[in-house]
C-alpha cells in the first residue's frame, strides 16, 4: 500500500511540475509612465536668491539628504509625486511633468496631507549622465528650487544631487 501511496504522490508532484511553468501570457512586463525621472535622489539643500545665487549652503546642516520621485496611481506622464521622505521639510506632493524635456513644476498647494503649508517647486529638471558618481561613471541629476509658505525664514530652497547608487566611499 505504501507503494501506491509514494507513487501516486510522485505522480501528482510530477504533473504539478509541468504546469507551474506554463506560459500564461506574453505581456512583457513594463516600467512606469515616468520611469526615467523616477528613482532615489541623494541631494543637498541650499538657500538661493531670485537670480540663483547661492545665500547659504546647507542653510540646516543636514548634509545629503535621501529623496524620492515616482509615479503616481494614474501612471500618467504628466504627473509625478516629489517626496523628501520626511528628512528636510517633510514635503510629499504632485507636480506637474513634461516628459519629453523631462522638467517638472507644481504651481502653490498644499505639501503634505495634513495642511501644514504650500509650497511651490519651479525649474525642476532631471538630466540624464549629467552627473558622476563616486567611480567617475555617469549619474542621472536632479534640481529644483522650492518655497514654503510656512518658512519663517522666508527662503527659496534649491535641491539638487544624484541618482542614488548604492555605493559608498
Amino acid at each position: 500500500m505504501k507503494k501506491y501511496i509514494s507513487l501516486f504522490l510522485f505522480a501528482t508532484v510530477f504533473a504539478f511540475g509541468f504546469t507551474a511553468c506554463d506560459v500564461e501570457t506574453n505581456i512583457e512586463p513594463g516600467g512606469t509612465n515616468v520611469e526615467k525621472m523616477a528613482g532615489k535622489w541623494e541631494v543637498t539643500v541650499d538657500a538661493v536668491d531670485d537670480a540663483g545665487n547661492v545665500l547659504y549652503e546647507d542653510p540646516y546642516g543636514m548634509g545629503t539628504v535621501i529623496m524620492y520621485t515616482y509615479n503616481t496611481a494614474a501612471n500618467t506622464n504628466t504627473e509625478m509625486w516629489l517626496d523628501d521622505d520626511g528628512e528636510f521639510w517633510a514635503f510629499k506632493m504632485k507636480v506637474d511633468v513634461n516628459y519629453a524635456n523631462r522638467t517638472f513644476d507644481c504651481a502653490t498647494k498644499d505639501y503634505d496631507a495634513k495642511g501644514t503649508g504650500q509650497g511651490t517647486v519651479t525649474n525642476g529638471k532631471v538630466l540624464e549622465g549629467a552627473a558622476t558618481n563616486l567611480h567617475g561613471m555617469p549619474n542621472d541629476s536632479i534640481v529644483f528650487d522650492i518655497v514654503f509658505s510656512d518658512d519663517d525664514n522666508n527662503l527659496k530652497y534649491r535641491i539638487s544631487g544624484q541618482r542614488y547608487t548604492g555605493f559608498y566611499e
